[in-house]
């Protein structure tokens, strides 16, 4: 779906995050490199970028 708004365990906010990391990304940056730009340090905050899956644009084309 869309990256939530606050890790679930330390409840830091990252969604603000998120499009800087998927432009860097697309850019051909490293994911290690990014997080350490975007300052997230936290190991339980780097999973929620590092394990999300985009899936809003596969839900979107079964809308009615």
């Amino acid at each position: 779906m869309i990256i939530p708004i606050r890790c679930f365990t330390c409840s830091k906010v990252i969604g603000d995050k998120w499009e800087k990391y998927n432009k860097d990304i697309q850019l051909g940056k490293s994911k290690k490199e990014i997080l350490d730009e975007l300052n997230v340090k936290r190991y339980c905050c780097r999973r929620m970028f590092l394990c999300h899956v985009e899936t809003i644009d596969e839900l979107l084309l079964y809308e009615k």
